[in-house]
């Protein structure tokens, strides 16, 4: 088999000397073994794209399997979310959906031959017994009382903790294997443990439950995997799987560990997402602030983007915090090439063009995507009464601001020239509620015959074409680069970002946008891209949520707020 035309790692290195010795007879299969316990997010997206994207590049196979062999926390709602991300990045694993439930009997009977042979028995410690003989790293560990009892006794032993006869925590089957080793997880690990509990696909056929070290190698094992990738955490496991491969003497899949995915700004740990939803932290796993696939999707971000992402930084053996800017520069770039402009004013300010026609309406000509003349052009429409942001006008600008002001002219996105004459506020509070504007009539379509130049341009709406919705700007949920760095007697929920969300609920759209499908991406013209939210909006009133600023105006506050 050919080497793919790709980026190459230590990854590929490994399976191309496979390739070359003929190790698995010229097989690549790989696997991607998520556990049911919580919604896919950005990390498991690198792994997804690196286990399918070795298989196609390799032209070889990946399983989708489900790690399930805790009962208590697994559900068939996180394996539909988990099924829907993958198709979502664009990943189909064919007719191999597999669980590891499947295979609860095929595991159970390894169980009993390792029992046979001398290589397991059945131990009456409690837990925090076991914990305790287990020793530490500078301190071997103890036998368990019940480590010698006899081949006979522990199968009998083993076939009544199956038949439910022992209550929960009471035994458990545990790997006889070396008290002293260095290796913490070779001491005895254990193999199974008795779970009264309902499985969410098995039910209460069983009781006992295989553990995941032991559940995991074996599933590989069966499917046939030739190259089992894991994070970086699981290298202290790959003694004990190639001790229970070995000594069972089944196929022996290569595990090969690579740095997981640790995104600045970000928790990727499920056990926090799950707080930080329970705790309602966030609206859900789809939050537009949660590193979840389901919520980086719900704010907009495309599979395209996320893909390129994981392309971009590549797969290293250390771990490491990759900036979230490098994401966003990618959704960045994504978007910028396929999003049709449009312009939305969020806080408005009413100006009134004094010498433009009251009951006159211009049908102007406005480009959809200058990065793609494919896309067209759309009408929008200009009257008399228009919005403007708010910070677009400044009553004393400061230095180097260049929109508008009292006596300075600017331009009016495909439309014209304009300038501010007068101000009106309101008289309690001061604050301005109106500007009265003169525009040009010769410079329809932002320019000047005369070759005059203005320095700033803005975007608007016409007040009586324009419809209202509501906008959620989103920013980093976290303050901190690392949010899990705290100080003692604190967590990381002390480092959450109260100002993650704003939600503005009387914002000026262009017609344009009335009926935007849910889901749908687009530039608001100066502003960022913005994406119709799939749960809340509606064809009344449209939910737009803030998928990535227009640039990275992140990394000066953050300066500031890290201190």
């Amino acid at each position: 088999m050919n080497k793919p035309e790709t980026k190459s790692n230590f990854i590929r290195d490994i399976i191309d000397d496979d390739l070359k010795t003929n190790k698995y007879k010229g097989r690549v299969h790989t696997r991607f073994p998520p556990e049911p316990n919580g919604y896919l997010h950005i990390g498991h997206a690198k792994s997804i794209c690196l286990n399918f994207g070795l298989a196609a590049d390799y032209k070889g196979l990946c399983n989708l399997r489900f790690d399930d062999t805790n009962p208590e926390t697994e559900e068939m709602e996180y394996v539909e979310s988990i099924k829907g991300d993958v198709r979502w990045l664009g990943f189909d694993w064919e007719d191999r959906l597999y669980h590891a439930s499947d295979y609860f009997e095929q595991l159970y009977n390894f169980a009993v031959e390792l029992v046979k042979k001398g290589k397991a028995y059945v131990c009456d410690l409690s837990m925090d017994e076991i914990r305790e003989y287990r020793g530490t790293l500078t301190k071997p560990g103890k036998e368990s009382p019940y480590r010698n009892r006899s081949v006979e006794e522990n199968l009998d032993l083993l076939e009544r903790m199956k038949a439910g006869e022992f209550e929960d925590g009471s035994r458990v089957l545990r790997a006889k294997i070396d008290m002293a080793s260095s290796n913490l997880l070779m001491r005895d690990p254990t193999l199974y443990r008795i779970r009264k509990k309902s499985h969410y696909r098995t039910g209460d056929a069983w009781c006992i439950y295989p553990t995941y070290d032991f559940t995991h190698c074996l599933s590989d094992s069966i499917e046939g995997i030739t190259h089992s990738i894991c994070t970086l955490e699981f290298e202290n496991n790959r003694p004990l799987y190639d001790w229970i491969l070995d000594e069972l003497k089944v196929h022996h899949p290569q595990q090969i560990e690579f740095a997981r995915l640790n995104l600045s700004h970000t928790i990727m740990s499920k056990r926090r997402l799950l707080e930080l939803v329970e705790e309602k932290h966030v609206s859900g796993w789809d939050d537009p602030r949660m590193p979840t696939l389901s919520g980086l999707r719900r704010r907009g971000y495309t599979p395209e983007s996320i893909r390129q992402f994981c392309d971009i930084i590549g797969v290293a053996k250390a771990n490491s915090i990759v900036d979230l800017v490098q994401l966003e520069n990618c959704v960045r770039e994504e978007l910028n090439k396929t999003t049709q402009r449009v312009m939305v004013v969020l806080r408005p300010l009413k100006v009134v063009i004094v010498n433009y026609p009251e009951d006159k309406t211009e049908e102007l000509d406005a480009v959809n995507n200058p990065e793609d003349p494919s896309m067209g052009t759309r009408k929008v429409p200009f009257s008399r009464v228009l919005y403007i942001e708010q910070d677009d006008f400044h009553e004393e600008p400061p230095k180097k601001f260049f929109r508008l002001a009292p006596g300075r002219e600017v331009r009016l996105r495909y439309a014209y020239f304009i300038t501010c004459e007068d101000v009106i506020k309101d008289k309690k509070t001061g604050e301005v509620v109106e500007l009265h504007c003169r525009y040009d009539p010769a410079t329809r379509g932002g320019g000047s015959p005369d070759g005059r130049r203005v320095k700033g341009t803005l975007h608007w709406v016409s007040a009586n074409h324009a419809f209202d919705v509501e906008v959620r700007l989103y920013d980093h949920l976290f303050t901190k680069r690392d949010p899990s760095d705290v100080e003692e007697g604190t967590d990381y929920k002390s480092n959450l970002n109260p100002k993650s969300l704003e939600t503005l609920t009387s914002c000026k759209a262009e017609p344009s946008l009335k009926g935007a499908e849910p889901g749908s991406r687009y530039q608001f013209e100066r502003l960022g891209y913005f994406c119709v939210d799939t749960s809340d909006s509606t064809a009344e009133k449209p939910v737009f949520n803030r998928t990535v600023s227009l640039r990275d105006t992140w990394a000066k506050i953050s300066k500031t707020i890290d201190k």
